[in-house]
């Protein structure tokens, strides 16, 4: 069996068409994903672990601007970042989980960190900062995660009066003033970040990273960081979610895509498929599911989710819609 690699940048309210000044921000988009593909693609065909090669991944994730982790977070309605992270380990079960970060550079690692280097699995905010002090990790002033755009985004969240999946981009306030009622959630793209994998070893992991809803309130935790939500991984598969959090909490969503394939023997498709359809509301989320036989799938229930994968026998596939 060789490994297979799925990444998401997000799911969401995507329009189908844009106009001509913004095909170049999408193209910039799809780029992005495919470079961090073929970081993930290099790290596997050179050996790398599964639980090394998801960490890898999602950093390059939270490395680049246009997706909502890392340097891309979106802002509370206090106008502050609080990323957070997850990773799993599926041969083991260890996982570390981080929240309220405003000042690390990459959550995903510090997760790892807290798996590997406490007897804990969960930190979060002050205690999370102190450790991530501790461990000398690459950190940044609050105020270098707070873009113009996100700045943007935020205002016009506000005055909308909504708390946004994701995030609206600014460039896109006139197209969606003229395709959706104030009353709609109109996301345009982008999103939480997150790597499943399986090694040439049999080794799965999953790892998932976000800077959460636009216009939140300071202190709330989404999916992400929760292990049976937004990310999972065991012995039958790896999973990380992304799309509304408090629906995805509800619907325990990664691991009911593992238990079904345990408990009713389902296949990674049909399993993720029944998920998405029975588990969540239309319109709130998507995942990204590897399985211990290499198996890839990629659903969604949105109008469309920022993925890509890649198998070792040449298979590869990146999507927007």
């Amino acid at each position: 069996m060789g490994w297979s690699i799925a990444l998401h940048g997000g799911a969401g309210d995507i329009p189908v068409t844009l106009p001509p000044e913004l095909i170049e921000r999408r193209e910039a988009s799809v780029a992005g994903l495919r470079h961090c593909l073929d970081v993930g693609v290099t790290a596997l065909t050179d050996g790398r672990s599964a639980l090394d090669v998801v960490e890898l991944v999602v950093r390059e994730l939270e490395n680049h601007p246009r997706f909502n982790a890392g340097r891309g977070s979106v802002l509370t309605s206090a106008g502050t970042v609080e990323m957070e992270a997850c990773i799993m380990d599926g041969m083991t079960k260890n996982c570390g989980a981080v929240s309220g970060l405003k000042t690390v550079v990459n959550a995903i690692s510090l997760a790892r960190l807290v798996m590997e280097k406490t007897p804990h699995i969960y930190l979060g905010f002050d205690g999370a900062e102190a450790f991530a002090k501790e461990q000398g990790v690459e950190t940044l002033e609050p105020s270098d995660f707070i873009t113009p755009e996100n700045i943007e985004r935020l205002k016009l969240a506000k005055e909308a009066d909504r708390v946004q999946l994701d995030y609206t981009a600014p460039e896109q306030k006139q197209v969606l003033q003229e395709t959706h009622t104030a009353n709609e959630d109109p996301d345009s793209k982008l999103g939480t970040v997150g790597c499943v994998a399986i090694d040439s070893e049999g080794n799965l992991a999953a790892a998932t990273s976000t800077g959460g809803l636009v216009n939140k309130m300071v202190g709330r935790i989404g999916d992400t960081p929760i292990v049976g939500s937004g990310t999972y991984a065991n012995s039958y598969c790896a999973v990380s979610a992304t799309g509304r959090g408090e629906h995805i909490i509800r619907g325990t969503i990664a691991r009911e895509v593992a238990a079904l394939m345990e408990y009713k023997d389902l296949p990674l498709k049909e399993a993720a498929a029944y998920v998405i359809e029975k588990c969540a509301p239309r319109g709130t989320v998507g995942l990204v599911a590897v399985s211990a036989k290499g198996e890839i799938t990629m659903p969604f229930n949105t109008t469309g989710m920022y993925r890509a994968c890649a198998t070792q026998d040449g298979y590869s596939e990146i999507g927007i819609l």
